[in-house]
This record gives C-alpha cells, structure tokens and sequence, in this order.
C-alpha cells in the first residue's frame, strides 16, 4: 500500500477516536439527567453505572474472539454507530427496562470499539515505525471536550436528552461511517493476516501481560478519580462555589488534551520507559498538590498536574502490549482493555468509601500511591524489536476500506 494510504488510514482512525469522545462524554456527563428522566433511585443508579463498564469488558473479550476471522477495521465499522445509535436509544426511551437496554448496548458495543480501535492504531503504528498512539487518543480527548461542552449547552438549555444527543448522532453516524472507508491496518511479517494472528494467541502470556494489565487499572483508577469526585472535592473540602467546581475537570481534560497532542514527540526522543516514568511521578504530584491544597486554586493546579501525567500512560500501555507481543498484538490489546474497565469500576467506589469512612484528602493519597507504583513496572513498556524501530523497516498496510 501506498504511503497516501497509510495517511488516510491514520487520519480515519483519529476521527473515530474523535468520534467516541464525543460519544461517551454525551453519556457520562448527563448521567443526573439520565436518572431524572427515568426515575431511577439512588440505591439503583450505582448498578446501572457498573453495569456499563462489566459490558464493556465482555465485549472486549467477545472481540478477540472475533478479530480471529474478521479484522478489527470491519469491527470499529459496525460498532461505532450501533455506539452512537444506543446513545439515542439512552435519550429516546421512557420505561426504566428502555434505559437497561440501551445502557446495555451501548456497554457491549463500547467494549467492542475500544478494543477494536486501540488494536489498528497499534498496527498503524508498528507500519510508521515510530509513535503515534498518543495522536490518536488525543483525538479521542478533544471529542471528550466537544462532548462535554455540547452536554453543557444541551443542560443550560434545559433541553431533552433527546434532543441534546439527536444532532450529535445526526452529524457524527454518516461521518464516522463514510471514514471508516480508509480504514487501513499496518501488517508486520510476524502479523501477516488476521488467521496468522489466531494462530498467535496462544503465545499470549497472561504472566508477561499482568505488569500492564496493573497499569492500565492504576492509570483508570486516576482517571476515574478526577471525573467522579473533582467538583465534589473541591465543592465539599477545598469550599470553592458550585460554578468554580465545575472547572477542574474541564481543566483536566485540556491538559490531557495538550500532553497527548505532544507526547509522540516525547516518546521519540526520550523513549516510551521515560515517559511514563515522568508521567507517573507527575501524576502523583498532582495528587498530593490536591491532598494538601489550602484553597480551590491550589486544587485546580493538582488536577492540571494530573491531567499532564496521567495521559501519557494508557496508550503507551496498548503500545507496548503490541510491542511485547508482536505476533498476537491483537489478542494482547483486546485482554488488556479489560482492565481499562476494571480500573474505572474500582476507582469511584474506592475513593467514595474512603472519603467517608476516613477523609477525601486521605482518600486521594491511595490513587497516588497505585499511579506511583507504575514506576515499579515501567521496564515493561521497554524499547521496541530492532526490526521495527527507526522506521527502517518498510510498512505494509491492509485496506479494510
């Protein structure tokens, strides 16, 4: 394949990224809304919420089943708009088993999709010979900007979920289907065909896999961390007004944002094993600055620390599982994403019961000291195999187009 080719395919992929940004932010930042319209209580919103991300990981797994016969381009085809087609469900419904469906759906398909879309930028990237992960979940930060925004507006406005998600779904569905027309995925002489790859399952080591299986839990336990109790800590503990608490997660996501857009950079200059370091050890500076903030402000400066630390960690995780195995990268990323929903599920929780069980300052040292322990299984994000680096080695791609 020409090189033009391999261009449109990197330039599809972000979009889809992009794409499913905007998705889940529409999702995740309406969930009061999503609980009013439905009538669902206290006591059952935690079950709705946990059952997303238990989906989610079942559709990984369901995943690397199927990528044995089907690629992972024609994957990320059909299970971005049935993502985008659940979200409408979500707004569309008004009987509490619509939500459960739809909330279902969209669980499976996610698991699907993220799963899918991490496995062809890993081959993308081993075709370029050079970092590029970091672009991609780049794109999938300013949807999540855009995302969170148009749910802002959609609740400043007062309006329906329906009619907040209808133009999103309207817009993004055609779009993101007509790219996934240049999908195109890097083939390696170990890969070769997604049957070769089948093949290379087996060669999958779950022992070799767990030091990333670890990070990816620690990174999300962060993650999830700052999107579910930043307005809360800095509302309840740090005494800032309700609009200055909504902040810190804007913020948040801006400087994830801006890390990702350089991290490439970063991962070629200094190698991937520094800058995950770097980004770990920053990562838990920004909990500590929020551990011992004295005002709201100093709060905010912790969160954007944060943001600039842990971005740089999940995609060099997916990275370096293709890395570590080379013949079966897509059996390793589809494993691997399971522990993205792990981390989510056990960070809100955690946090929650040690904020009120003992302090929400307390509670923030415990996920600076899991980020920090990515310092202790960093050699496993090592440099790449001699064959691939420098990009001497000239890529192939596959069209899924």
């Amino acid at each position: 394949m020409t090189d033009a080719r391999l261009r449109h395919g990197r330039a599809s992929l972000a979009l889809s990224f992009f794409v499913q940004g905007v998705t889940f932010a529409l999702l995740v930042t309406r969930i009061p809304a999503i609980q009013d319209r439905y009538g669902i209580s206290d006591g059952l919103l935690p079950v709705f919420l946990a059952a997303v991300p238990i989906l989610a990981g079942v559709g990984s797994v369901v995943t690397e089943k199927v990528v044995v016969r089907v690629r992972p381009g024609i994957v990320l085809r059909w299970a971005q708009p049935v993502v985008l087609l659940a979200l409408l469900g979500v707004g569309a419904g008004n009987m509490l088993w619509e939500a459960a469906l739809a909330l279902g759906v969209f669980g499976l398909a996610v698991g699907s999709l993220d799963a899918s879309m991490n496995m062809m930028g890993v081959s993308l990237q081993r075709a370029y010979g050079r970092s590029i992960m970091l672009g991609f979940h780049a794109a999938y930060s300013l949807g999540g900007i855009a995302g969170a925004s148009m749910a802002w507006a959609g609740a400043h406005w007062d309006l329906s979920l329906l009619v907040s998600y209808l133009p999103a779904v309207v817009v993004l569905l055609p779009v993101a289907f007509i790219g996934s027309r240049w999908y195109a995925e890097g083939v390696s002489a170990e890969t070769g065909t997604a049957e070769t790859q089948g093949k290379g399952a087996a060669s999958v080591s779950f022992t070799l896999l767990m030091p990333l299986c670890l990070v990816m839990s620690f990174a999300y336990i962060g993650d999830s961390t700052v999107s579910n109790w930043s307005a809360k800590y800095l509302q309840d503990v740090l005494g800032s007004s309700e609009q200055l608490s909504t902040v810190p997660y804007n913020v948040y996501m801006v400087t994830t944002l801006l890390g990702r857009a350089v991290g490439d950079f970063g991962v070629r200059r200094f190698g991937a094993v520094a800058v995950v370091r770097s980004g770990s050890v920053l990562a838990a500076v920004g909990f500590a600055v929020v551990a011992v903030a004295g005002g709201a402000w100093v709060g905010m400066l912790g969160f954007t620390l944060l943001g600039l630390g842990l971005c740089v960690i999940v995609p060099q995780t997916f990275a370096a599982a293709g890395r570590m195995f080379p013949g079966a990268s897509d059996t390793a990323i589809a494993r691997l994403n399971v522990f993205n929903y792990v981390g989510f599920l056990v960070g809100s929780p955690l946090v929650g019961a040690l904020g009120d069980a003992w302090s929400y300052r307390g509670a923030m040292l415990v996920p600076m000291v899991l980020v920090l322990a990515t310092l202790v299984y960093a050699k496993s994000f090592g440099a790449e195999p001699a064959r691939y680096g420098g990009g001497h080695e000239r890529p192939r791609t596959v069209d899924v187009g």
